[in-house]
């Protein structure tokens, strides 16, 4: 097992020892900049860059803006990085001349506010969680939703559904699921970052604003990232996943999602990660992304964001699971570090090669 551990790791130590040779580094000159974008991922690098600032006294300010808004930032430069649940395809990256990369893995959870039925008690499928995120099925006893818990004392009122107002990774992923259970529901929405919700729908704006909705909504439902059920004591459904299981939301089930992908058969990171098989597998997995310039505009600001990242890499793995995010398999790492280190300045040069003693 140690030889294996370290064939393994071979390729992220080359990754990581060309990456600093690029930027420098990590803790070397560092310096402040700024980020925006997905709500999902806050927690993560929140807890980065305090861990950050105390290590090496350069402030990370972070603006949860949705990944949709995260994305425009970074496109028009007004931030060293944005942050997204969506891998932008390799046409849009080459018409915004951006450079992306992962850097954690966490889930989507279905979460109610049922009086009388407690966190885990709920059962839902895909395919009732379509036709209720469509308006097709509007009450909580109705025979689709009884039939998967029998037993439970369902209350005969109204579903009171809770949506992202804002454009987000988390419907993005969300919508990529329920269209990969539902024909319906593909040919309607597809995987979007903002739905046409049906009237009626209660509008939240962040991961923060569906939480204090659902709490203050009774016989409620929304989708939130797992990290805001733990952090709100909010209710998550266990859900039916590809193996026909029932299965809770947890690290442990992202994890087997994830190396039931490709990202962990091959390194590639562009595939969603929703509907994987795998016993205990989460359906709703997802991953989170970063977003940098490929020819740096403001190279002092861009590098300052690799340096962040290229030290939350190497030091934060704790702060990831305490966030309840998984971390990357060593080979995608080395592939994100070989992304970081592939960001160049207007001269062409590697950036902050300038910066080296």
């Amino acid at each position: 097992p140690a030889i294996t551990r370290t064939i393994r790791m071979r390729p992220f130590l080359a990754a990581l020892a060309f990456l600093l040779t690029a930027l420098g580094s990590a803790n070397a000159t560092a310096q402040n900049t700024t980020g925006a974008g997905s709500s999902a991922a806050a927690p993560i690098y929140r807890s980065w860059a305090k861990a950050y600032t105390r290590a090496t006294g350069a402030t990370i300010e972070y603006d949860l803006v949705g990944s949709s808004g995260g994305v425009k930032k970074i496109r028009q430069n007004e931030v060293g990085f944005g942050a997204s649940d969506v891998a932008l395809s390799v046409k849009e990256l080459t018409e915004s001349s951006l450079a992306t990369f992962p850097v954690a893995i966490t889930g989507i959870a279905p979460v109610f506010h049922l009086p009388k039925v407690t966190d885990g008690q709920l059962r839902l499928s895909g395919e009732v969680l379509s036709r209720v995120f469509m308006g097709e099925i509007g009450r909580w006893n109705a025979p689709e939703i009884t039939a998967l818990n029998p037993g439970l004392a369902l209350p005969d009122e109204p579903i009171k559904v809770i949506v992202r107002s804002d454009g987000s990774g988390t419907t993005y992923n969300f919508s990529d699921y329920l269209g990969k259970i539902s024909t319906q529901w593909k040919a309607a929405h597809g995987a979007k970052t903002s739905i046409q919700w049906p009237q009626g729908f209660i509008g939240a704006k962040g991961s923060s604003g569906v939480a204090k909705a659902v709490k203050d909504t009774p016989y409620s439902i929304a989708y939130i990232d797992y990290g805001y059920v733990k952090e709100h004591g909010l209710s998550a459904a266990q859900m039916k996943n590809a193996e026909g299981e029932f299965v809770r939301p947890s690290v442990g089930a992202f994890r087997v999602a994830l190396f039931h992908s490709e990202w962990a058969a091959t390194g590639a990171y562009s595939e969603t990660l929703t509907h994987k098989p795998g016993k205990g597998a989460w359906p709703i997995t997802m991953g989170t992304f970063i977003l940098v310039p490929k020819v740096a505009q403001n190279p002092e600001r861009t590098l300052a964001a690799l340096r962040f990242f290229a030290w939350a890499f190497v030091n934060g793995d704790a702060l990831v699971q305490e966030n309840n995010f998984v971390r990357l398999p060593d080979h995608v790492q080395a592939a994100a570090f070989k992304t970081m280190a592939s960001v160049r300045d207007r001269s062409g040069a590697p950036i902050g090669m300038t910066a080296l003693p």
